[in-house]
């Protein structure tokens, strides 16, 4: 025994936070634990496509000038990154065949703040092209795999993100989330992952510096180390406009504090969502155990209305001002369909239509934010459904409604992005094909200490969070 660790386990299969106390205590060397990661890559990574770009030089090269890393937070623990930031020296696509061979000359703040804590960049994950879509996918490197089910689709955008942390390639990996970035991948996955509020996380340097919509954080297998990760990635960096100096909050510490709230709205479909059957079902039952448990639910609901029409012309917009330039040349024809239709969205807005998607995120915003002051925060379920079939480039039907737009089923996770409100989304359980099922708590903007506590007590409640690392289960036919 090593510490709380059995080492007869090997050491990806371990959370961060333990791994950590013996990278600090020395018992462990960073170099040790990185050779330990490159075994699992090697074994898992072939079978779910989730890292497709590997640089454990880079790694070993780090460790080697870095002699202090055992004080740092992190003290070498490798880490992704997704494949939509620069690592500096490391092949970075963004999904797109438009960069299939760029090579970035600095890495994103983001990247920048991983390593000053500690962490060991050893990979970059995959994502769909510039994010586009929540089914991780692109014409570089291919779908990634949901470990759960290697015929169906592990989410996105931060989907080998989520893959990688799902099947021990990390304990720990950076994700970002637009739309549900984050939390879908996490939900389909059985991991947990926290978008937390504009400002938390530097990044840039980009073409949209002053946007709100994307976010940078962690995905784990637990919420401590969600915990530990948000320690890790948030700091003050006057490069980023929104970034802003922060009390010192302890991320890692109140993660490992389960609190129970003192009230809990639950809203299933937050008012605004086509809802799978059967997911609704699971997350009705996890709020009967999180009630059982003590904790105080009502349903309940704020007006989530002027959501919609807002994120889809901000969302537009963002994509013109980052891309527009892609479509006066010969990468057009190099982009997937859901990229362009995007970008000529957001060209043809006018004025008026911006204006009027701020006026309407405004009052989004003010809605969640006088209903957590009541409720203090709200429940619901992550994604709308459970895995599907990879090939679907996208959910076009939930319990029996079409839906006109790619957009449509994401909104469980952009009802909330538009308003800057921080959630994580947790295991709470199964289908009866035993994929799992997410539970998204949302928190007032800026209270991430207090969402990882009572997110700490509901994980313990609902008893549903991931042990040990999976491998993934191959499947062959076609689904029943």
């Amino acid at each position: 025994m090593r510490g709380n660790i059995d080492m007869s386990e090997p050491l990806w299969a371990e959370d961060a936070v333990a791994v950590v106390k013996l990278l600090h205590s020395g018992e462990i060397a960073a170099q040790e634990l990185l050779d330990a990661t490159e075994e699992r890559v090697k074994a898992v990574n072939p079978v779910v496509n989730a890292l497709p770009t590997l640089c454990f030089e880079r790694g070993r090269q780090r460790i080697a000038s870095h002699r202090d890393l055992a004080d740092t937070l992190l003290g070498g623990l490798p880490v992704p990154i997704k494949d939509s930031y620069p690592v500096e020296g490391v092949r970075t696509t963004f999904g797109s065949r438009v960069y299939e061979h760029n090579i970035p000359s600095r890495s994103d703040f983001l990247v920048e703040s991983v390593e000053a804590a500690g962490g060991i960049v050893f990979a970059k994950s995959n994502t769909p092209e510039f994010e586009a879509g929540a089914n991780t996918f692109n014409d570089v490197f291919g779908a990634t795999l949901n470990p759960w089910d290697t015929r169906l689709s592990a989410a996105g955008s931060s989907g080998g993100a989520a893959v990688a942390v799902a099947t021990g390639m990390a304990a720990i990996a950076q994700g970002s989330d637009f739309a549900c970035s984050l939390r879908y991948p996490a939900a389909f996955c059985g991991v947990v992952g926290l978008r937390p509020s504009p400002g938390i996380v530097p990044q840039g340097p980009g073409g949209v510096p002053g946007q709100t919509l994307s976010v940078i954080g962690p995905l784990a297998r637990n919420v401590a180390d969600v915990g530990l990760g948000l320690q890790a990635m948030a700091r003050f960096d006057m490069r980023d406009p929104l970034s802003r100096p922060m009390k010192q909050t302890n991320f890692a510490a109140a993660a490992t504090r389960p609190e129970k709230p003192l009230r809990l709205a639950f809203g299933a479909d937050l008012g605004v969502a086509d809802l799978d059957d059967e997911v609704r079902d699971v997350v009705v039952r996890a709020m009967h155990k999180l009630a059982a448990a003590g904790g105080d639910v009502v349903e309940a609901c704020p007006d989530l209305s002027a959501a919609d029409a807002a994120f889809r012309t901000l969302r537009a917009h963002q994509f013109a001002a980052a891309r527009g330039e892609l479509l006066r040349g010969p990468e057009r024809d190099m982009l997937k369909p859901e990229v362009i239709w995007n970008i000529e969205h957001g060209l043809g807005l006018s004025s008026a239509d911006i204006s009027a998607a701020v006026r309407e995120q405004a009052r989004a915003r003010a809605s969640l934010v006088a209903f957590l002051d009541d409720h203090e925060f709200l429940l619901s379920a992550t994604a709308p459904v459970a895995p599907f079939p990879v090939e679907e480039r996208y959910v076009s039907r939930i319990a029996g409604r079409e839906l006109p737009t790619y957009l449509d089923w994401l909104i469980l996770g952009y009802a909330v992005t538009v308003t800057g409100c921080p959630a994580i989304s947790i295991p709470c359980g199964f289908t009866s094909a035993g994929l799992p099922v997410g539970l998204q708590i949302v928190a007032r903007p800026y209270a991430e200490a207090s969402l990882l506590s009572v997110a700490a007590w509901c994980e313990g409640v609902l008893d549903c969070r991931m042990r040990r690392p999976i491998d993934p289960k191959v499947f062959s036919g076609d689904l029943v």
